[in-house]
């Protein structure tokens, strides 16, 4: 009976079938491929071939366990090898983003260090198997963490950035056997060619005026030229430090903020009026329109008691929160608020909040960094503003 032998490169199969764009009844195709593919993989890490004896080994089978993979056509359940050691691991799922990856990492590490929940227990199991070596796990951090740290501290001074965005979100972190607070900081920005793009993070003490000062500096150090314009919340200890480290830069206080700031200042009952009032000062293109209806404000409630709070507050931020009318018209409704940046920090909650407390300092800032990583990518194959 003539037999069939194919030559089939492995790699250009792989590529091809996690892009296809086949259809359901393939399903069965696939799974049977992406298995062989793997099974492969664990015999080249081994050196040895299934049922055969040598001294010269690197490792021993272990089974499998079950992990879905989400590909055009739906979700594939897959069996992975797994060895005696726990050390290797499949190239399939290298598709993954940094952040997923990141995100596995961060669950590995409770596990290890004996600080998991039940939850992470289960989730180690799914993806990973029961055995989990630090070996493992170490080996994961070698291969995700440069990359990080490469895009995190790259060179800036090959673009020019008149708008940036600042701000800082807070989270868990275990540390020397005690849970404490972090602060993440992270700064966007609109380059000149008018695009978005993420410039970097930290992860550091609670906001501070140094800690702040100190962020803003390494953007300074890595090539950064000062912006025409700094958006941000009403910190006092990053308005401090924005003034002394970007020489020349302004300071656009957050308008959805400062009105939010405003309307709790306002009397609780018959202020419908003044409230319309005060957002249509924000709605204004121009500046000097902005301040006719700022004086028209002051002028009509600074005689009633009750409005004192509100006015106050008015005339102590007015001029920090129109900042953004000195710029182009075109770029009003960009820079006016903080919503880019929040929008990030909301992407970075999704996935921090699952872990709960971050095992180290390094796990947050890995993980951090690679939402980040792969949600600047993002923002490069978007279109202009």
């Amino acid at each position: 009976m003539t037999q069939l032998h194919f030559n089939l490169n492995m790699d250009e199969l792989k590529d091809a079938v996690m892009s296809s764009d086949l259809n359901a009844l393939m399903k069965s195709v696939l799974v049977i491929i992406l298995n062989e593919y793997m099974e492969k993989e664990r015999d080249d890490f081994i050196e040895v071939g299934k049922y055969e004896r040598s001294d010269n080994r690197n490792d021993y089978r272990n089974g499998y366990y079950e992990r879905e993979l989400l590909v055009s056509i739906g979700r594939l359940k897959l069996l992975v090898p797994r060895t005696r050691s726990g050390e290797f691991s499949t190239s399939l799922f290298e598709k993954y983003k940094r952040s997923d990856q990141a995100f596995v990492l961060s669950m590995l590490e409770m596990f290890i260090n004996g600080v998991s929940t039940r939850k992470v227990k289960n989730v180690v199991q799914e993806l990973c198997g029961e055995t989990v070596s630090k070996s493992f796990v170490s080996s994961l951090t070698v291969k995700i963490d440069p990359v990080v740290r490469q895009w995190a501290e790259r060179p800036l001074n090959v673009m020019h950035y008149p708008y940036i965005f600042v701000d800082a979100l807070y989270t868990k972190v275990r540390e020397n056997d005690r849970v404490v607070s972090k602060a993440i900081y992270i700064a966007s920005a609109i380059n000149k060619e008018k695009k978005r793009e993420i410039l970097g993070f930290s992860v550091d003490h609670q906001e501070s005026y140094e800690s702040w000062k100190k962020f803003l500096q390494s953007l300074l150090d890595r090539g950064l030229n000062s912006p025409r314009l700094v958006i941000s919340d009403a910190h006092s200890g990053l308005k401090k430090a924005v003034q002394e480290v970007f020489v020349g830069t302004s300071w656009q206080r957050c308008t959805v903020h400062f009105l939010r700031n405003l309307m709790d200042k306002l009397p609780k009952r018959d202020s419908d009026e003044a409230k319309k009032e005060l957002k249509q000062i924000f709605r204004m293109a121009k500046r000097e329109d902005a301040r006719e209806l700022y004086q028209v404000f002051m002028k009509k409630y600074k005689g009633y008691t009750k409005y004192q709070k509100v006015i106050q507050t008015l005339d102590e931020g007015f001029e920090d929160a129109i900042q953004y009318m000195n710029e182009p018209e075109e770029y009003h409704q960009y820079i006016r608020t903080t919503n880019h940046i929040e929008r990030i920090n909301r992407e970075v909650r999704r996935r921090e909040s699952v872990i709960q407390v971050f095992p180290n300092h390094q796990s947050a800032y890995r993980l951090t960094g690679a939402i980040l990583m792969d949600y600047h990518e993002q923002l490069q194959t978007k279109t202009k503003l």
